[in-house]
């Protein structure tokens, strides 16, 4: 195993991608929550709260596009490991229009027991499950803003746990 020279663990001494080494690690449960926001129109979180959009149940097939884009994961980032994942949910809370906009806010908490965490899994199930409300409303709303993704929280492994804002 070659030891980096620098904090980006994905780069070798020489300065080339590669995907991290992790054999050595002991396997850990490890849990990752993140969080993201799509606002739009009152009137497009409306339609998305009453489930009459054109293409059905919004919330209920970004829930389903969330969860398929975390085990998908290191198919869309490369140097990402393929993980046994054993939970992924999604939660989605709506919030009524506050100075002429509305929101629905997506969490997605996603668990291994493995060598590696799972904070890429959860980020991407929210960037796909706010994508997914994006494309199912865009015909109600193509000013819709998709806003503060963020790892929330992550825990396990020799780093132990990291608590955001």
């Amino acid at each position: 195993m070659t030891t980096p020279t620098s904090p980006l663990t994905h780069f070798d001494a020489q300065g080339q991608a590669h995907m991290v080494d992790v054999a050595a690690k002991a396997s850990t449960h490890r849990i990752a929550v993140a969080q993201g926001r799509i606002d739009m129109k009152p009137a497009t979180l409306a339609l998305i709260v009453s489930g009459s959009a054109k293409k059905g149940d919004v919330l209920g097939i970004a829930r389903i596009a969330g969860i398929m884009a975390a085990k998908k994961t290191s198919d869309l980032i490369p140097l990402c490991h393929p993980l046994a994942l054993t939970r992924v949910a999604l939660e989605f809370v709506t919030s009524p229009a506050d100075g002429g906009t509305g929101s629905v806010t997506c969490t997605a908490t996603v668990e291994t027991v493995g060598p590696t965490g799972v904070e890429m899994e959860a980020l991407t199930a929210v960037n796909i499950a706010l994508l997914t409300i994006y494309d199912m409303c865009k015909a109600a709303d193509r000013g819709m803003t998709i806003t503060d993704v963020k790892l929330l929280e992550k825990h396990g492994g020799k780093s132990g746990s990291f608590v955001g804002g």
